[in-house]
């Protein structure tokens, strides 16, 4: 590493970490020169101050969708505000991301070591990015979904540019007649970016999310005072909803409040009956 690769290096991890000059020399040393190895290694030495960037929470950002021959790439790229979430320069580095996320088919430990278009890895531009903008961005999820077996459907809400947004959703479908029901694809696809689906069946809904929704409404009930053994039954009833209510197939299709979603797929099934095969919904933020 040259004398002025060095001194660029100290000083992106001293804006990162906080950490003295010394320190991160020390540090770079040591990981020869990766920026990631060296806050790993100052932490465990206890000499960084968990970085003030580092710590603070990501939860604004952009969603990227990435569409071609049928396949279909999200991800989700967070900072810490709206505003930098407008700023040219992450923008810039989130289409290219959106690119290359597609060619890493959703794997994040390949494109972190993927290089950019300026012949540096990901990881090492991100690191870059950071140090310019001041902000803690971090790459959060990515998804990949293949061709094989059905066809996919994306949709961003509110897009601030094609294939850019906040929430984007993509669904993969089996028994899509070409040229004749495609359009359904694109409205399950809307659906889904609306009423947030845990899961595409009541059964496949995670056990401890059921659980934990069971202990609440339970509790809920308790503390108003009513009899046990009509807690019980109240409770049977709530959970029923719950599961209703957040799986895909049981819910109230938002364009007719009279049918649910699997009214809608067997309404549009032409040669063969409309299936859900797999879905995803990113909203940025969302959980963190």
């Amino acid at each position: 590493m040259s004398n002025k690769d060095l001194l660029d290096s100290i000083k992106k991890l001293r804006e990162m970490t906080g950490v003295g000059f010394k320190d991160c020399k020390v540090a770079l040393d040591e990981s020869k020169g990766d920026i990631e190895k060296s806050i790993e290694f100052l932490r465990k030495k206890g000499i960084a101050k968990a970085s003030k960037k580092m710590s603070r929470t990501a939860s604004e950002g952009l969603a990227l969708v990435k569409e071609k021959d049928g396949q279909l790439s999200l991800i989700e790229i967070n900072s810490e505000t709206d505003f930098v979430a407008k700023n040219q320069d992450f923008i810039n580095f989130c289409k290219e991301l959106s690119e290359l996320n597609f060619l890493s088919k959703g794997d994040l430990n390949k494109l972190n070591d993927t290089k950019m278009s300026n012949g540096i890895s990901v990881k090492d531009n991100l690191v870059s990015l950071i140090a310019k903008i001041g902000e803690k961005i971090t790459i959060r999820r990515a998804k990949f979904f293949n061709n094989n077996n059905g066809t996919n459907f994306s949709y961003v809400h509110s897009a601030i540019e094609k294939g850019i947004g906040k929430i984007i959703s993509i669904v993969k479908l089996d028994g899509i007649t070409k040229g004749k029901n495609e359009d359904i694809g694109t409205k399950i696809a809307m659906h889904i970016a609306a009423s947030n689906p845990l899961a595409i069946e009541k059964e496949n809904i995670n056990k401890n999310v059921v659980e934990k929704e069971l202990e609440i409404i339970k509790a809920e009930i308790t503390n108003s005072g009513k009899p046990a053994e009509m807690a019980e039954k109240i409770s049977k009833g709530k959970i029923a909803k719950f599961l209703n209510d957040n799986s895909l197939l049981n819910q109230i299709w938002i364009m007719d409040p009279k049918k649910k979603v699997i009214d809608i797929l067997k309404e549009n099934s032409l040669d063969k009956p409309l299936q859900v095969l797999d879905f995803v919904r990113y909203k940025v933020g969302e959980g963190i």
